[in-house]
Protein backbone atom coordinates (compact mmCIF):
# COMPACT_ATOMS: atom_id res chain seq x y z
CA UNK A 1 0.00 0.00 0.00
CA UNK A 2 1.25 3.40 -0.97
CA UNK A 3 2.17 5.80 1.73
CA UNK A 4 -0.69 8.84 0.59
CA UNK A 5 -3.49 6.55 -0.83
CA UNK A 6 -7.36 7.92 -1.82
CA UNK A 7 -9.71 6.22 -3.22
CA UNK A 8 -12.38 7.60 -5.55
CA UNK A 9 -15.50 6.29 -6.26
CA UNK A 10 -16.09 5.70 -10.27
CA UNK A 11 -19.03 3.95 -11.73
CA UNK A 12 -17.98 0.12 -12.86
CA UNK A 13 -14.26 0.57 -11.57
CA UNK A 14 -12.59 -0.03 -7.87
CA UNK A 15 -10.67 2.01 -6.49
CA UNK A 16 -7.44 4.46 -7.58
CA UNK A 17 -4.89 6.55 -5.95
CA UNK A 18 -5.44 10.25 -5.46
CA UNK A 19 -3.94 13.26 -4.58
CA UNK A 20 -4.79 14.31 -1.09
CA UNK A 21 -6.67 17.67 -2.59
CA UNK A 22 -9.12 14.87 -3.85
CA UNK A 23 -9.54 13.71 -0.47
CA UNK A 24 -10.26 16.98 0.22
CA UNK A 25 -13.33 16.75 -2.16
CA UNK A 26 -14.30 13.95 -0.71
CA UNK A 27 -15.00 15.13 2.30
CA UNK A 28 -15.96 18.37 1.05
CA UNK A 29 -19.08 15.75 -0.63
CA UNK A 30 -19.72 14.95 3.32
CA UNK A 31 -18.19 11.34 2.28
CA UNK A 32 -16.20 10.40 5.46
CA UNK A 33 -12.49 10.02 5.47
CA UNK A 34 -11.14 7.50 7.55
CA UNK A 35 -7.12 7.83 7.65
CA UNK A 36 -4.53 5.08 9.19
CA UNK A 37 -1.53 6.40 10.99
CA UNK A 38 1.47 3.73 11.10
CA UNK A 39 4.85 3.98 12.14
CA UNK A 40 5.36 1.16 9.88
CA UNK A 41 4.52 -0.61 7.09
CA UNK A 42 1.37 -3.22 8.19
CA UNK A 43 -0.72 -3.07 5.06
CA UNK A 44 -2.34 -6.87 5.42
CA UNK A 45 -3.68 -5.33 9.65
CA UNK A 46 -4.91 -2.70 7.75
CA UNK A 47 -6.80 -4.28 4.75
CA UNK A 48 -8.37 -6.12 7.51
CA UNK A 49 -10.04 -3.28 9.16
CA UNK A 50 -11.16 -2.22 5.81
CA UNK A 51 -12.83 -5.39 5.09
CA UNK A 52 -14.67 -5.60 8.27
CA UNK A 53 -15.52 -2.01 7.37
CA UNK A 54 -16.93 -3.44 4.34
CA UNK A 55 -19.25 -6.25 5.97
CA UNK A 56 -20.48 -3.20 8.09
CA UNK A 57 -21.51 -1.89 5.03
CA UNK A 58 -19.05 0.95 3.72
CA UNK A 59 -18.52 1.08 0.18
CA UNK A 60 -15.05 2.34 -0.97
CA UNK A 61 -15.92 5.76 -2.72
CA UNK A 62 -19.84 5.81 -2.10
CA UNK A 63 -20.21 6.45 1.34
CA UNK A 64 -16.45 5.96 2.99
CA UNK A 65 -13.02 7.16 1.32
CA UNK A 66 -9.64 6.06 3.02
CA UNK A 67 -5.95 7.99 3.41
CA UNK A 68 -2.74 6.47 4.10
CA UNK A 69 0.18 7.42 6.16
CA UNK A 70 3.42 5.63 6.78
CA UNK A 71 6.27 6.48 8.44
CA UNK A 72 8.43 3.31 7.79
CA UNK A 73 9.82 3.28 11.33
CA UNK A 74 10.72 7.08 11.28
CA UNK A 75 8.97 8.09 14.28
CA UNK A 76 9.88 11.63 13.95
CA UNK A 77 7.57 12.06 10.49
CA UNK A 78 4.88 11.30 12.69
CA UNK A 79 3.99 14.40 14.05
CA UNK A 80 3.45 16.44 10.22
CA UNK A 81 1.51 13.15 9.12
CA UNK A 82 -0.82 13.99 12.04
CA UNK A 83 -0.95 17.64 11.51
CA UNK A 84 -1.59 17.02 7.49
CA UNK A 85 -4.50 14.50 8.09
CA UNK A 86 -5.99 17.29 10.28
CA UNK A 87 -5.93 19.67 7.76
CA UNK A 88 -7.66 17.32 5.38
CA UNK A 89 -10.69 17.09 7.77
CA UNK A 90 -10.64 13.63 8.43
CA UNK A 91 -13.53 11.66 10.05
CA UNK A 92 -11.65 9.39 11.87
CA UNK A 93 -7.70 8.22 12.26
CA UNK A 94 -6.82 5.25 13.15
CA UNK A 95 -3.59 4.47 14.77
CA UNK A 96 -0.87 1.69 14.92
CA UNK A 97 1.32 2.11 18.01
CA UNK A 98 1.76 4.38 20.89
CA UNK A 99 3.45 6.55 18.93
CA UNK A 100 1.07 6.98 16.13
CA UNK A 101 -1.77 7.90 18.71
CA UNK A 102 0.57 10.21 20.50
CA UNK A 103 0.81 12.24 17.17
CA UNK A 104 -2.72 12.26 16.44
CA UNK A 105 -3.39 13.30 20.16
CA UNK A 106 -0.87 16.11 19.57
CA UNK A 107 -2.53 17.07 16.33
CA UNK A 108 -5.96 17.54 17.72
CA UNK A 109 -7.70 16.99 20.45
CA UNK A 110 -10.85 17.29 18.15
CA UNK A 111 -10.65 14.57 15.76
CA UNK A 112 -11.20 10.98 16.84
CA UNK A 113 -8.84 8.66 17.53
CA UNK A 114 -9.30 4.89 17.24
CA UNK A 115 -6.11 2.88 18.51
CA UNK A 116 -5.91 -0.34 16.87
CA UNK A 117 -2.89 -1.07 18.55
CA UNK A 118 -0.60 0.42 21.26
CA UNK A 119 0.21 0.65 25.38
CA UNK A 120 -0.15 2.73 28.42
CA UNK A 121 -3.23 4.74 27.45
CA UNK A 122 -3.65 6.39 30.82
CA UNK A 123 -0.13 6.37 31.81
CA UNK A 124 0.82 8.23 28.33
CA UNK A 125 -2.10 10.78 28.70
CA UNK A 126 -4.07 9.49 26.03
CA UNK A 127 -6.99 8.32 27.97
CA UNK A 128 -8.48 9.07 31.80
CA UNK A 129 -9.06 5.68 32.18
CA UNK A 130 -9.61 2.08 30.01
CA UNK A 131 -13.67 2.16 31.25
CA UNK A 132 -13.75 5.87 30.52
CA UNK A 133 -11.44 7.17 28.09
CA UNK A 134 -12.54 11.07 28.14
CA UNK A 135 -11.20 13.11 25.62
CA UNK A 136 -10.45 11.92 21.62
CA UNK A 137 -8.32 8.58 21.96
CA UNK A 138 -10.27 5.03 22.20
CA UNK A 139 -9.46 1.46 20.24
CA UNK A 140 -7.69 -1.21 21.66
CA UNK A 141 -5.03 -1.96 24.29
CA UNK A 142 -2.45 -4.65 23.41
CA UNK A 143 0.04 -4.77 25.98
CA UNK A 144 -0.37 -5.64 29.68
CA UNK A 145 2.28 -6.58 32.30
CA UNK A 146 0.64 -10.05 32.36
CA UNK A 147 1.75 -10.75 28.94
CA UNK A 148 4.91 -9.37 29.86
CA UNK A 149 5.08 -11.80 32.41
CA UNK A 150 3.81 -14.73 30.51
CA UNK A 151 6.65 -14.08 27.75
CA UNK A 152 9.07 -14.51 30.07
CA UNK A 153 7.63 -17.54 31.67
CA UNK A 154 7.06 -19.40 28.34
CA UNK A 155 10.99 -18.44 27.12
CA UNK A 156 12.09 -19.91 30.80
CA UNK A 157 10.38 -22.81 30.30
CA UNK A 158 11.99 -23.30 27.06
CA UNK A 159 15.31 -22.53 28.56
CA UNK A 160 14.76 -24.04 32.36
CA UNK A 161 18.67 -23.29 32.61
CA UNK A 162 18.49 -19.67 32.06
CA UNK A 163 20.06 -17.32 34.17
CA UNK A 164 20.50 -14.62 32.13
CA UNK A 165 17.88 -12.74 29.36
CA UNK A 166 18.57 -9.98 27.38
CA UNK A 167 15.60 -7.65 26.15
CA UNK A 168 15.95 -6.00 22.59
CA UNK A 169 14.22 -2.85 22.31
CA UNK A 170 14.06 0.47 20.47
CA UNK A 171 15.11 3.58 22.30
CA UNK A 172 12.83 5.57 20.40
CA UNK A 173 9.83 4.25 21.59
CA UNK A 174 8.16 5.81 24.24
CA UNK A 175 6.85 2.41 25.87
CA UNK A 176 9.54 -0.04 25.55
CA UNK A 177 10.59 1.04 28.80
CA UNK A 178 7.19 -0.06 30.71
CA UNK A 179 7.77 -3.57 29.61
CA UNK A 180 11.26 -3.68 30.18
CA UNK A 181 10.28 -2.81 34.05
CA UNK A 182 7.68 -5.30 33.59
CA UNK A 183 9.85 -8.28 32.42
CA UNK A 184 12.70 -7.00 35.07
CA UNK A 185 10.18 -7.92 37.67
CA UNK A 186 8.97 -11.28 36.74
CA UNK A 187 12.93 -11.66 36.10
CA UNK A 188 13.84 -10.90 39.30
CA UNK A 189 11.61 -13.36 41.16
CA UNK A 190 12.72 -16.47 38.62
CA UNK A 191 16.63 -15.32 39.61
CA UNK A 192 16.97 -14.31 36.00
CA UNK A 193 19.50 -11.65 35.08
CA UNK A 194 17.73 -8.95 32.84
CA UNK A 195 19.96 -7.15 30.06
CA UNK A 196 18.58 -4.27 28.25
CA UNK A 197 19.94 -4.11 24.71
CA UNK A 198 18.81 -1.03 23.14
CA UNK A 199 18.90 0.42 19.51
CA UNK A 200 18.39 3.28 17.64
CA UNK A 201 18.09 1.79 13.97
CA UNK A 202 18.10 -1.16 12.02
CA UNK A 203 21.53 -0.65 11.26
CA UNK A 204 22.59 -1.51 14.86
CA UNK A 205 20.74 -4.51 15.42
CA UNK A 206 23.59 -6.75 14.06
CA UNK A 207 26.39 -5.30 17.01
CA UNK A 208 23.15 -5.72 19.64
CA UNK A 209 23.51 -9.34 18.85
CA UNK A 210 27.00 -9.55 19.14
CA UNK A 211 26.66 -7.81 22.77
CA UNK A 212 24.23 -10.30 23.93
CA UNK A 213 26.25 -12.95 23.09
CA UNK A 214 29.89 -11.52 24.77
CA UNK A 215 27.48 -11.03 27.51
CA UNK A 216 26.30 -14.82 27.25
CA UNK A 217 22.25 -14.04 27.80
CA UNK A 218 20.97 -17.27 26.84
CA UNK A 219 17.69 -15.78 25.61
CA UNK A 220 16.14 -12.96 23.85
CA UNK A 221 12.93 -10.98 24.04
CA UNK A 222 12.67 -8.71 21.72
CA UNK A 223 10.05 -5.78 22.70
CA UNK A 224 6.94 -5.55 19.99
CA UNK A 225 7.77 -1.69 18.18
CA UNK A 226 7.49 -0.58 14.39
CA UNK A 227 10.95 -1.06 13.83
CA UNK A 228 11.60 -4.32 15.28
CA UNK A 229 7.72 -5.58 13.78
CA UNK A 230 10.00 -3.90 10.43
CA UNK A 231 12.97 -5.85 10.80
CA UNK A 232 11.07 -8.73 12.41
CA UNK A 233 13.13 -11.06 9.58
CA UNK A 234 16.37 -9.80 10.35
CA UNK A 235 15.97 -10.19 13.78
CA UNK A 236 14.80 -13.72 13.21
CA UNK A 237 17.85 -14.54 11.26
CA UNK A 238 20.16 -12.47 13.76
CA UNK A 239 18.76 -14.71 16.65
CA UNK A 240 19.31 -18.31 14.54
CA UNK A 241 22.82 -17.35 13.71
CA UNK A 242 23.71 -16.47 17.27
CA UNK A 243 21.57 -19.67 18.82
CA UNK A 244 19.37 -17.89 20.80
CA UNK A 245 15.71 -18.75 21.84
CA UNK A 246 13.78 -15.75 20.97
CA UNK A 247 10.33 -14.32 22.28
CA UNK A 248 8.22 -11.97 20.42
CA UNK A 249 4.95 -9.73 20.36
CA UNK A 250 3.05 -10.99 17.29
CA UNK A 251 2.66 -14.15 15.97
CA UNK A 252 4.49 -12.59 12.52
CA UNK A 253 7.62 -12.90 13.70
CA UNK A 254 7.77 -16.23 14.29
CA UNK A 255 5.87 -17.26 10.80
CA UNK A 256 9.10 -15.09 9.44
CA UNK A 257 11.83 -17.42 11.69
CA UNK A 258 11.38 -16.26 15.50
CA UNK A 259 11.14 -18.84 17.88
CA UNK A 260 8.19 -17.55 19.87
CA UNK A 261 5.20 -15.18 20.47
CA UNK A 262 2.69 -14.93 23.00
CA UNK A 263 0.41 -11.98 21.72
CA UNK A 264 -3.01 -11.29 20.44
CA UNK A 265 -4.18 -11.61 16.89
CA UNK A 266 -3.54 -8.41 15.66
CA UNK A 267 -6.27 -9.06 12.60
CA UNK A 268 -8.56 -9.61 15.44
CA UNK A 269 -7.72 -6.66 17.17
CA UNK A 270 -7.98 -4.61 13.51
CA UNK A 271 -11.45 -5.98 12.93
CA UNK A 272 -12.47 -4.47 16.32
CA UNK A 273 -11.18 -1.31 16.02
CA UNK A 274 -13.36 -1.36 12.46
CA UNK A 275 -16.57 -1.64 14.95
CA UNK A 276 -15.28 1.33 16.89
CA UNK A 277 -14.60 3.66 13.82
CA UNK A 278 -18.22 2.40 12.36
CA UNK A 279 -19.58 3.58 15.63
CA UNK A 280 -17.84 6.81 15.66
CA UNK A 281 -19.37 7.42 12.00
CA UNK A 282 -22.56 7.19 13.37
CA UNK A 283 -22.50 9.45 16.24
CA UNK A 284 -20.36 7.98 18.84
CA UNK A 285 -18.46 10.22 20.96
CA UNK A 286 -14.60 8.65 21.65
CA UNK A 287 -14.84 9.70 24.89
CA UNK A 288 -17.77 7.46 25.46
CA UNK A 289 -16.22 4.16 24.36
CA UNK A 290 -14.40 2.56 26.41
CA UNK A 291 -10.79 0.88 25.47
CA UNK A 292 -10.56 -2.97 25.07
CA UNK A 293 -7.88 -5.25 26.50
CA UNK A 294 -7.22 -8.25 24.45
CA UNK A 295 -9.39 -11.40 25.01
CA UNK A 296 -7.61 -13.98 23.21
CA UNK A 297 -3.89 -14.46 22.93
CA UNK A 298 -1.74 -16.80 21.22
CA UNK A 299 0.92 -18.99 21.32
CA UNK A 300 2.78 -19.75 18.06
CA UNK A 301 5.68 -21.53 17.98
CA UNK A 302 8.56 -22.22 15.20
CA UNK A 303 9.47 -25.59 15.34
CA UNK A 304 12.07 -25.31 12.31
CA UNK A 305 13.81 -22.35 14.45
CA UNK A 306 14.39 -24.38 17.13
CA UNK A 307 15.55 -27.27 15.64
CA UNK A 308 17.94 -25.19 13.90
CA UNK A 309 19.14 -23.79 16.98
CA UNK A 310 19.34 -27.23 18.93
CA UNK A 311 16.28 -26.87 21.20
CA UNK A 312 13.71 -28.81 22.08
CA UNK A 313 10.63 -27.31 22.76
CA UNK A 314 8.40 -28.87 25.71
CA UNK A 315 6.17 -31.46 24.48
CA UNK A 316 3.24 -29.65 27.08
CA UNK A 317 3.54 -26.19 24.94
CA UNK A 318 3.48 -27.68 21.72
CA UNK A 319 0.58 -29.21 23.09
CA UNK A 320 -0.74 -25.56 24.04
CA UNK A 321 -0.15 -23.38 21.01
CA UNK A 322 -2.52 -21.95 18.44
CA UNK A 323 0.29 -22.50 15.75
CA UNK A 324 3.55 -24.88 15.46
CA UNK A 325 5.30 -23.19 12.62
CA UNK A 326 6.92 -26.38 10.97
Amino acid sequence: MKRRQTCLAIVGLASQLASPASALAQADRKMPLVAHLDASERSGWWGVLQQKLRELGYVEGRNIAFEVRTANGALEQLPAMARDLVRMNVAVIVTSGTSAALAARRASTRVPVVMASGTDQVSLGLAASLAHPGGNVTGLSTITSELAAKRFELLHDCVPTMTKVAALWHIDNVSSMASIRDIEAVAGRAQVTLLPVGVGAASELTDAFSTMTRERVQGVIVIQTPLMFAERKKIAELAISHRLPSMFGAAEYVTDGGLLAYAPSYPELYRRAAVYVDKILKGASPADLPIEQPTAVELVINARTARLIGLVVPQSMLQRATLVVQ
